[in-house]
């Protein structure tokens, strides 16, 4: 039974992260009233300053939604007693469905730095590095454009600022994975905590599995933690040390505070970034961002490969992380593929990709009540016979619990609008 939802409109806002034009020149987002959130902040101290962010309830908007505040004072507990600490802006977006930071850098890089400057300012960073795929170039240009700007303008005095240009791989994106690219190495991510991975290596340590001695708690080690954010989570720092943490509260939900930055594509009648404050249904951000479905009904949505798809029954869910729980998927990095009856999303089995089609079977199946074991039978048998299936199933009552895989596949192989398609010169699906 879906939930039913509270009923709940747009919150008309102003923006915050997401300016609606791009904004050129230093000068011209000073006018616009860039750069009092760092004066504020030279004048707080860092002490304050961590209060402020802390109090503010801002989440990160990587996609683990850990509090932002307590990320900052935690790095700032344990910093080295020789080298100072350094802070990396994630701007290496590789969530599928994703584009949020890309037209936030187009929009307006000089918020992001402004925000990367006020964490330098609460940890003793002396160091700033803009964390990119080299591929991002339209990007890569305006930041380097914008790093230009801000130095010429004492912004950054006593702060170095640099560009890392990384692989286009997916993991690149994780934390510790970026901290070892911004280290000269491969994006293979580490088991500690990413603050205790920093970016100077101060000596060998053969029991470390990056070789490297890492920072630790307590002073225990000359290594200086890291602090990463993402950049959408530094874009709203300049605006809390203006204008304070009510201010940021004002907008919303008390777990999620703020506005979010969401992508929407997939079968959607366009695609497109908008910013939305916290708790707006889902289906309103796809109606207003996507303009519905491009054709039928939506059946389900994807906010992230390493959550659970969001049946269309729970569209309604609040865009925050605790609706987003609550309806049983995730918010990730706001970033919702649709996808509607009557489109066929065609995943052909090869050798190389069983496993894939196999977990995309379990995961499809996951969301009408099928375990994983019958899940992954019904793959099994899909893959034998060489065929590909519909990423979404069209409507849950063609798949319910206490079906067995034998009737799952059955009914699926019968069931429009699934459609499955044979592979180019082989034979067609058994039908029964």
């Amino acid at each position: 039974m879906p939930r039913r939802w509270p009923s709940g409109s747009l919150q008309s806002v102003e923006p915050r992260i997401l300016d609606p034009e791009p904004v050129l020149s230093l000068d011209r987002y000073v006018s616009q009233g860039g750069g009092r959130g760092l004066d504020a902040a030279r004048r707080l101290g860092p002490i304050d300053i961590i209060d402020h962010v802390e109090a503010s309830g801002l989440r990160g908007r990587g996609g683990a939604g850990f509090p932002t505040g307590v990320k900052w004072r935690t790095v700032a507990e344990n910093l080295s007693p020789t080298v100072p600490p350094s802070v990396v802006i994630n701007a290496a977006e590789g969530e599928p469905g994703s584009f949020k930071d890309r037209m936030i850098l187009r929009r307006n890089p000089y918020k992001i730095l402004e925000g990367a400057l006020v964490a330098a300012t609460a940890i003793g960073a002396d160091r700033v590095t803009v964390a990119m795929k080299a591929s991002f170039e339209e990007e890569l240009d305006r930041v380097r454009e914008a790093i230009a700007a801000v130095r010429d303008a004492g912004w950054a005095d006593g702060v170095e600022l640099a560009v890392v240009e990384g692989p286009s791989a997916y993991l690149y994106g994780e934390e510790t994975a970026l901290l070892e690219v911004v280290a000269g190495r491969a994006p293979f991510p580490r088991i500690a905590p990413p603050f205790r991975h920093g970016v100077e290596d101060v000596g060998a340590d053969p029991f470390s599995a990056a070789h490297v001695t890492m920072a630790g708690p307590d002073n225990a080690t000359p290594a200086p933690p890291t602090l990463v954010n993402n950049a959408e989570t530094l874009a709203n720092v300049p605006g809390i040390l203006a204008e304070g943490p009510d201010w940021y509260r004002s907008v919303g939900t008390a777990e999620s505070p703020g506005t979010v930055v969401c992508t929407i594509t997939g079968h959607t009648r366009r695609h497109g970034v908008a910013e939305f404050a916290m708790g707006t249904p889902l289906r309103e951000v796809v109606d207003t961002v996507g303009g519905g479905p491009r054709e039928g009904v939506v059946v389900a949505a994807l906010s992230g490969v390493a959550n659970p798809l969001l049946p269309g029954a729970e569209l309604d869910a609040p865009v925050s992380y605790e609706g987003m729980k609550e309806a049983g998927a995730g918010l990730g990095a706001a970033a919702a593929v649709l996808f509607a009856v009557n489109v066929t999303a065609v995943l052909p089995v090869t050798p190389s990709n069983v496993g894939v089609f196999q977990f995309a079977c379990m995961l499809v199946l996951g969301v009408y009540g099928v375990g994983q074991a019958d899940a992954l039978a019904y793959g099994i048998v899909l893959q034998a016979v060489e065929v590909a299936t519909a990423v979404a199933l069209g409507s849950p009552a063609l798949v319910k619990e206490g079906l067995s895989w034998r009737e799952v596949r059955v009914r699926a192989l019968h069931a429009s609008p699934v459609h499955l398609e044979p592979l180019p010169g082989r034979a067609s699906p058994e039908r029964a």
